[in-house]
C-alpha cells in the first residue's frame, strides 16, 4: 500500500515526520513551572499532570463574551451573531484572576481585528505575564509584538492556509521568526461527508476537515493520524475547537477528542461543549487522559451547572493525583 500525502501543500515536505513508534505517544505531558519572575501566586512544582484545565478569554470588540463561534463573520454586521454572555469584568480582571489561582496555558482569543479587541487582549497579557497565549489575526507582523507583552505563545489558523490550502512556506518562515516552542496551531475542525467508492459500493464517511477564517471556510486538510505527526514538527502546541458543538450547549465531541488523544504527539487541548463536570471527566476518559480542556470565562453564568470554582477544584484535583 502507498504512502498517504497531505493534500495539496504549497510547499514539499521536506522536514521529517514523527515515527508512528515514537515514545511520546505513551507517556503524559510534563508540565514545568514558570521562572520565578512570572510565578503564579499558587506554589506549583514539575509534575506529571494528565489532564489540565486551560482557562480562556474571548474578546469580543473589546468585550469578554461566550459567542457561539459558528456565527461569527468577517463583515461588521452582527445581526446573525449569537451571543450566550457577556461578562462585566475586563480581560485584564480575568487574567488576575487565573494568576491568583495558578492556572497556566489559558488562551486569549480576539474574536474581531478591532482596535479595542486588540487593547484589551495586550492588557490581559500584561496582567499574567507567562501565564496566557493570545490568538485571533496573528501572522508574522504582529506576532512578536504580542509575544513582547507577556504572551507564553501565538496561536495560529488562518495566516498559514491560503484558498483552502496549508502555506507551508508560512509556517515555516512564523517558526523561523519566533520559534517552534512559542507557537501554537489551532486546528479547530467540522465534520466534512466525503464520499469513497469501492467497485460498486459508494461509503459515506464523514471526517474532520480543518475549518479556516473564523471557522467558515472548510480547508482540504483533514484532522488525522498523518496530519497530526506532521504539525507536531511545527508546532509547541495544538488547540482544537469541536466547532460542530462549540457554544451550542450540545455536550463534547467525544470522537475527536479520542482522535486528539490518539494521535498527537504534542501537547492538545481541546474546547467545545462542556457544560458540566461530567464532560470534563469524558474528555479526561475518551482522551486518555493525554487531553487538555478549555471552557470559556462566563463560568458562573453560561452551562449552569459548571461553576468555575467547581472547575478550578477539579483541576486541583487532577494535579493531586499526579503529583
Amino acid at each position: 500500500m502507498g504512502t498517504r500525502t497531505l493534500p495539496n501543500l504549497r510547499s514539499p515536505l521536506s522536514s521529517p515526520t514523527p515515527p508512528a513508534s515514537s515514545p511520546l505517544r505513551n507517556h503524559r505531558w510534563r508540565i514545568s513551572p514558570f521562572p520565578s519572575s512570572t510565578r503564579p501566586s499558587r506554589p506549583v512544582r514539575p509534575i506529571e499532570c494528565a489532564v489540565r484545565f486551560r482557562p480562556c478569554i474571548d474578546i469580543h470588540k473589546g468585550k469578554v463574551k461566550q459567542i457561539v463561534g459558528s456565527t461569527l463573520r468577517d463583515s461588521t454586521d452582527d445581526a446573525s451573531l449569537i451571543t450566550n454572555f457577556e461578562s462585566d469584568k475586563s480581560p485584564a480582571e480575568f487574567a488576575s484572576l487565573y494568576k491568583q489561582d495558578g492556572l497556566t496555558g489559558g488562551h486569549v482569543i480576539m474574536l474581531g481585528a478591532d482596535a479595542a479587541s486588540q487593547s484589551a487582549a495586550r492588557q490581559a497579557l500584561r496582567a499574567y505575564p507567562g501565564g496566557l497565549q493570545v490568538g485571533g489575526g496573528i501572522n508574522w507582523e504582529n506576532a512578536m509584538s504580542y509575544l513582547e507583552e507577556g504572551a507564553s505563545h501565538v496561536i495560529v489558523t488562518s495566516y498559514v492556509f491560503s484558498d483552502g490550502q496549508m502555506d507551508l512556506e508560512r509556517l515555516k518562515h512564523l517558526v523561523h521568526m519566533i520559534g517552534k516552542q512559542r507557537l501554537i496551531l489551532d486546528l479547530s475542525c467540522r465534520k466534512k461527508v466525503t464520499y469513497e467508492s469501492y467497485i460498486w459500493n459508494i461509503i459515506l464517511n464523514g471526517k474532520y476537515a480543518i475549518v479556516t477564517d473564523r471557522w467558515q471556510k472548510f480547508s482540504d486538510m483533514f484532522l488525522d493520524e498523518q496530519t497530526l505527526e506532521f504539525l507536531a514538527t511545527y508546532a509547541d502546541e495544538f488547540l482544537v475547537h469541536g466547532v460542530d458543538v462549540e457554544g451550542k450547549r450540545l455536550g463534547i465531541d467525544e470522537e475527536l477528542v479520542a482522535l486528539l488523544g490518539c494521535h498527537s504527539l504534542i501537547p492538545v487541548t481541546y474546547a467545545g461543549g462542556v457544560t458540566t463536570i461530567a464532560d470534563l471527566e469524558r474528555i479526561k476518559t475518551a482522551g486518555k487522559e493525554r487531553v487538555d480542556v478549555t471552557v470559556g470565562s462566563a463560568l458562573d453564568i453560561f452551562g449552569g451547572d459548571l461553576a468555575y470554582k467547581e472547575v478550578v477544584a477539579w483541576h486541583d484535583k487532577q494535579v493531586m493525583i499526579n503529583w
